[in-house]
């Protein structure tokens, strides 16, 4: 099943376990089960630390396999084949099991050995999901960690009866101890500040106590990331302030204009940005959503943990959020049938009958890659005609299992009170109600920029973006922004990279002519 060269890549990490680690398998007479029995065959001969052993067990699902330490059970288990996106996990749990050491901080780790308790965590994945693996990374070390916590990937594809029986509309979906705990993309710091509660007031604290930053940036996408870099190479005394590190670009899959890079996707490029960032005396400050701005001579950030930071210079670069619906149903059935990307959540809507709305590029790709998995698309735009590119177009008129519908305004969602069942919508021409009957919906109708929390503070335009000159200025002095956030056209990485860049300088430059007092020697001198 693995080529050439994944094995000796493989091999390579293989050699830096230290623990003997016993694969046991629960394996069937099914074909994935054969498949299963094979990967782990090839693996297990490409190390001496390794062994595998096949366990007949009538309470664990089939196929899957769990890894131990020998003699011991760290209750990482994988139920399905964890190949695509899912191989890293695999990888990463065998190196953890193994005995090599995890790269998070010691801080963390404490942390992860002191929640106290039994926990069953399950995670339902999809392999062509791209938020995925990190959630089932984030619990696969808690659980080869801590003896208390053990985790399961469930693939949602192989064990159907079971998405069906939990009503699971959505991936990565994650279950504790039976009951639903969270859906969506989670980093392991979400994921503890979930359970162990006292950690915000914690951070808050410590957060408050920070001295003035010469320079803050709101917000950890590719602007803020560009903007911290500029800054720290400056000698500045640089913050991030980030609700989650990487922004939109950790639900971007495929990426193929990002000059130099001919392909990588959103993740790949956060965990690269990351690493840059983390690279320079950056005090990075996740989890953290910034709730207003009070203009000064120091400015100061207030943030939704009741914490507040304080800098000289603020660049605002919160970037963007995906467009809602806005109308009855779209928030009760989230996750219940209504979804926003259709490479995570499309392989659960196998056979069935889907809607996406929006009828530009990222609906019609959205609906040419669902048509190759469900029964039956339907594309509704609101528009005369669709605004995607012509060859985008052209492809999805020549799939047979694809209605397109323009001039629909989409006024309802409706369900059965626990999922989706149709959705109605007006005709612009004629002017009457229409309802489709279907099982899913996938919203794709754009971007809305993240400035609710700075209306009367700068200026913004008519959509919500922030006015900024041609240096990234805002109508504060003192406040830059950058990115998908401001009226800056073509909302792209590469773009909002530039402009983070630009902001630093600009405000670089504000600071070397400003009469405030600053922390660095080379400001001091200038």
């Amino acid at each position: 099943m693995l080529d050439a060269a994944i094995k000796s890549q493989l091999q390579t990490y293989l050699d830096k376990i230290t623990h003997d680690v016993e694969i046991i398998a629960t394996l069937d007479h099914s074909d994935k089960s054969q498949e299963m029995r094979a990967m782990l065959q090839e693996i297990v001969a490409l190390s001496p630390r390794l062994s595998l052993v096949e366990r007949h067990d009538d309470n664990e699902r089939k196929p899957s396999f769990a890894l131990n330490r020998a003699g011991g059970n760290t209750g990482v288990r994988f139920a399905g084949i964890p190949l695509g996106h899912e191989f890293t996990s695999l990888v990463l749990a065998l190196l953890q099991v193994g005995g090599h050491p995890p790269k998070v901080s010691n801080e963390t780790l404490e942390q992860i050995r002191q929640l106290k308790g039994e926990y069953l965590f399950e995670t339902y994945i999809s392999l062509s999901c791209q938020n995925c693996p990190d959630v089932v990374q984030a619990f696969n070390l808690m659980a080869a960690i801590n003896p208390g916590i053990r985790h399961v990937m469930i693939d949602g594809a192989l064990f159907q009866d079971e998405i069906k029986e939990r009503q699971i509309m959505s991936v990565p979906s994650v279950f504790l101890n039976g009951v639903i705990f969270d859906q969506g993309r989670m980093t392991l710091e979400e994921i503890l500040a979930k359970l162990d509660t006292s950690v915000a007031a914690r951070t808050a604290e410590k957060i408050d106590a920070k001295e003035v930053f010469d320079m803050l940036i709101v917000g950890g996408g590719p602007a803020g990331a560009s903007a911290a870099i500029y800054s720290a190479r400056k000698g500045l005394r640089t913050g991030i302030v980030a609700q989650r590190f990487g922004g939109q670009v950790l639900d971007t899959l495929g990426i193929e204009n990002f000059i130099s890079v001919k392909e990588t996707e959103g993740p790949k490029l956060v965990a690269a940005l990351e690493h840059h960032v983390m690279s320079y005396d950056v005090d990075v400050m996740n989890l953290q959503r910034a709730t207003s701005l009070i203009p000064g001579e120091v400015i100061e950030i207030k943030l939704e943990s009741g914490a507040s930071v304080k800098a000289k210079s603020v660049i605002i670069a919160t970037g963007a959020r995906w467009r809602e619906l806005n109308v009855p149903g779209e928030q009760e059935y989230r996750n219940k049938g209504v979804a926003y990307c259709p490479h995570c959540d499309g392989p659960l809507y196998k056979g069935k009958r889907v809607a996406v709305v929006g009828g530009g590029n990222s609906g019609v790709e959205a609906a040419i890659d669902l048509a190759g998995v469900v029964s039956h698309v339907t594309l509704l735009e609101f528009d005369t005609s669709l605004r995607a590119d012509d060859v985008l177009q052209r492809k999805l008129r020549s799939l047979s299992n694809v209605t397109i519908i323009t001039q629909a305004q989409t006024t309802e969602v409706i369900g059965d009170g626990s999922k989706v069942n149709g959705m109605r919508y007006t005709d612009r021409h004629t002017g009457l109600t229409m309802t489709l009957e279907l099982e899913g919906i996938f919203v794709q109708i754009g971007l809305l920029p993240n400035t609710d929390w700075l209306k009367g503070v700068v200026n913004l335009s008519a959509r919500g973006e922030i006015d900024i000159d041609a240096k990234g200025q805002t109508s504060v002095p003192g406040v830059f922004a950058a990115g998908d956030v401001t009226t800056v056209p073509y909302k792209q990485i590469i773009i909002a990279m530039g402009e983070g860049s630009k902001a630093a300088l600009s405000a670089f430059d504000y600071l070397i002519r400003s009469p405030i007092p600053a922390t660095n020697e080379f400001l001091l001198a200038a």
